[in-house]
């Protein structure tokens, strides 16, 4: 029976001026383990607006020109 991943590094929240770039990240348990980055009630995907990244057990959200919105 396989492990569950969990979380060795939690997101922390991240502050950013208006306009700039924020990244989020945290790290797993597991290497490559599907993620899945929500606002709300939405699945992000990779557009203009947001960067999913994923190295091993790294993921890493990029929230480009950043708005009072994307808090």
């Amino acid at each position: 029976q396989a492990l569950p991943v969990l979380f060795k590094h939690w997101l922390k929240n991240e502050e950013v001026e208006e306009g700039g770039t924020a990244m989020l990240h945290c790290e797993l348990t597991k290497p490559n383990a599907p993620v899945e980055w929500r606002k709300g009630d939405t699945v992000l995907q990779t557009s203009d607006k947001y960067e999913l990244r994923q190295e091993g057990t790294r993921v890493e959200l990029f929230i480009y020109d950043a708005e009072a919105q994307d808090a």
